[in-house]
C-alpha cells in the first residue's frame, strides 16, 4: 500500500475534481458521508452524546458535514467551531451554511478557554480541527482544548489525523496532540502513524477510500510504502519437487564470544528455519562444543586462537550469504579481525549487533562494506552509526542519506520496522510488543541471511525476513502471550509463518 504525502493527496483532490467535473465541495460531502456511514454502522442510532469539534479549514468542513448527517438522522450531536484563525476555506463556509440550513442547532463558537464545553467520559468526540493541513503550532488556548479532550477520557474519533500531529515533521517541545482511540485516514495511512514519537497517540486506525481518482493514485510514486501479505506473496519463490539442500544456499553466521554464544545459536537456527539448505557458524574455539550440542544441524568453524573472542576471521566455508555480529563483542582484536574480513568481501552481507558497534567505533570501515549489504540496527545502534536526530522524521532523513551514501539497506528495528533503501521507506505490518525481548534481533539476522543464501535479492530478503519474523511472533503470542514470548519461540514458529502466507481466510475455509 502506498502512503501518500499531504501534497500528493491535495494533487489527487485536484485531479479528481478535474476528471469528474465536480465542485471541490462535492469531495467534502463525499468524505463526510463516508465518515457518517462508518459511525452509523457502529452506533445504530444509539443516543450517546456526540461532540464534533471543527477547525475552520477543510478538515473542519468534513466535521460539519458529519455533524449535519448525524443530526439529520436523529443522533444527539453538538457541533463546535474552534476559531483558531480569521481565514476560512470556501468549502468550510459552504458546509457551515448547509448545517445551519438543515438544523436549528447551530454550531457554537469557541474563541477562548472560557468557551470550552463540558466533556465527559460518556461522550464521543469527533476531532475535525486540523487534519493534515497543520503547518504551525496552535495557539495556547487551542492546545488547552486538546488537553481538556485528552483528560476527559471521552472516546475520540479523529478525521484523517489527530489534531496537533504534523504530517511531515516530528514533535517540538511544547506540542500537544489529541489522543485518538480511532483515526479514519483518507485514502491511505500517514507516515506519522508508524513512528514511535507520534504513533503512540493513536490506538487504532482505518483507511477510508473517498473515491479519489484511481488512475492518478496508481500512477503516483510514493517515497513510503506499507508492506503487507500480498507484497510478500509476490516475493516468495515456491520450491520444485525435485530438489536438494545444495539448491537452497549455504549461510555462514559469524559471531559469538565468551558468555554470548546464545546469540549465534539463535541466528544460526533461524537461518535454517528460514529455509537455508546449509548453515555454518563461525565462532571462537570455546563455542564449538556449545554449538555442536545446541544445534546438531549446523556445522561449525573456528578461528585458530584458543581465546574467548575473535582474533581473526578466516574460514573455509564457501557461503552464499554471510552474517556477522551476533554476540561477537567489540574487543580491539575483534575490530581488527572484522576490518580484515570486510576488505575481502564483495557480495552483500548482513551486519548486526556488535558488528554494527564496530562500524560505529571505526567509521572508516563503512567504506569496505559491500554494496547492498543489509544493516539491522536497533535505535541505539542506529544512533551510534548516523549520529543524533531531532525527531523521527529527521531520523528517517539521516538514515536515508547514510544508506544512499554507502549504497546499503538499513533495517530500522522497532514497533513498525522500517527498511530504508535508495531514499524509499518500506514499513512492516507484522510484529507485536512480545518481540521486545533479548535475542529476537539475532533471530531476524538469521532469517534474512537464510533468505539471502537462497538467492533472494537483498531487498527481497530484508522485506520478507522482517515480515516473516514479525508474523512468526504474531502467531506465537497466541500460545505464549506477549509477556511470555522469547526469541527461540519466534524461530519455532517461522514454519507456521510460511504456512500462513498462503492460507485461506477462515471464512473461505468454512465455505
Amino acid at each position: 500500500m502506498k502512503i501518500y504525502s499531504p501534497k500528493q493527496i491535495y494533487e489527487a483532490d485536484k485531479a479528481t475534481i478535474a476528471k469528474e467535473g465536480i465542485p471541490s465541495y462535492n469531495l467534502m460531502e463525499r468524505a463526510g458521508g463516508y465518515i457518517y456511514e462508518w459511525m452509523h454502522k457502529r452506533l445504530q442510532g444509539q443516543q450517546v452524546p456526540i461532540k464534533v469539534f471543527c477547525g475552520i479549514g477543510n478538515n473542519g468542513g468534513d466535521g460539519l458535514v458529519v455533524a449535519r448527517l448525524l443530526l439529520k438522522n436523529g443522533y444527539n450531536v453538538d457541533a463546535y467551531i474552534v476559531n483558531c484563525s480569521d481565514k476560512r476555506s470556501p468549502d468550510f463556509l459552504k458546509a457551515y451554511d448547509e448545517l445551519k440550513s438543515a438544523s436549528k442547532k447551530w454550531p457554537e463558537l469557541i474563541k477562548k478557554e472560557e468557551d470550552f464545553p463540558a466533556i465527559t467520559p460518556n461522550d464521543i468526540v469527533v476531532d475535525a480541527i486540523f487534519g493534515i493541513g497543520l503547518n504551525r503550532c496552535p495557539e495556547d488556548w487551542v492546545k488547552k482544548l486538546f488537553v481538556k479532550i485528552n483528560d476527559s477520557k471521552a472516546y475520540v474519533l479523529s478525521i484523517d489525523m489527530p489534531s496537533g500531529m504534523y504530517a511531515d515533521r516530528g514533535l517540538q517541545k511544547d506540542d500537544v496532540i489529541i489522543h485518538s482511540a480511532f483515526v479514519l485516514s483518507f485514502q491511505s495511512p500517514k507516515l506519522a502513524f508508524f513512528l514511535p514519537e507520534t504513533g503512540k497517540y493513536i490506538t487504532m486506525w482505518d483507511v477510508l477510500d473517498i473515491g479519489l481518482d484511481p488512475e492518478f493514485l496508481a500512477n503516483t510514486e510514493t517515497d513510503t510504502v506499507l508492506i503487507d501479505k500480498p507484497d510478500i506473496q509476490r516475493i516468495y519463490r515456491q520450491r520444485p519437487q525435485f530438489t536438494h539442500k545444495g539448491m537452497y544456499g549455504h549461510s555462514l553466521i559469524i559471531g559469538g564470544s565468551y558468555g554470548k554464544m546464545g546469540a549465534i545459536i539463535l541466528a544460526a537456527k533461524a537461518a535454517l528455519r528460514a529455509g537455508s539448505g546449509l548453515v555454518t557458524a563461525y565462532v571462537p574455539q570455546i563455542g564449538v562444543p556449545i554449538l555442536q550440542t545446541a544445534i546438531p544441524e549446523v556445522m561449525v568453524e573456528t578461528d585458530n586462537f584458543n581465546g574467548k573472542v575473535f582474533e581473526e576471521i578466516d574460514f573455509q566455508t564457501e557461503a552464499n550469504a554471510i552474517a556477522i555480529g551476533p554476540g561477537m563483542g567489540t574487543d580491539e582484536k575483534t575490530v581488527d579481525a572484522m576490518s580484515a574480513f570486510l576488505k575481502a568481501q564483495k557480495a552483500p552481507i548482513v551486519i548486526d549487533a556488535d558488528a554494527l558497534n564496530i562500524l560505529a567505533k571505526r567509521p572508516s570501515l563503512m567504506e569496505q562494506v559491500p554494496d547492498l549489504s543489509i544493516l539491522t540496527p536497533h535505535p541505539g545502534e542506529l544512533e551510534r552509526l548516523i549520529g543524533k536526530w531531532d525527531d523521527d522524521f529527521d531520523k528517517l532523513e539521516k538514515t536515508a542519506k547514510f544508506a544512499k551514501k554507502h549504497n546499503i539497506i538499513i533495517v530500522i528495528k522497532g514497533a513498525h520496522t522500517i527498511t530504508v533503501y535508495d531514499y524509499k521507506l518500506h514499513i512492516n505490518t507484522t510484529g507485536n510488543p512480545g518481540l521486545s525481548t533479548a535475542g529476537t534481533g539475532d533471530v531476524l539476522t538469521g532469517v534474512i541471511t537464510g533468505l539471502l543464501a537462497q538467492g533472494y535479492h537483498p531487498m527481497e530478503a530484508a522485506l520478507m525476513g522482517v515480515y516473516h519474523h514479525g508474523l512468526a511472533a504474531d502467531i506465537a503470542i497466541n500460545q505464549y502471550a506477549v509477556e511470555g514470548l522469547i526469541a527461540s519461540d519466534v524461530t519455532a514458529f517461522l514454519g507456521r509463518a510460511y504456512m500462513d502466507l498462503f492460507a485461506k481466510p477462515e471464512h473461505e475455509q468454512q465455505q
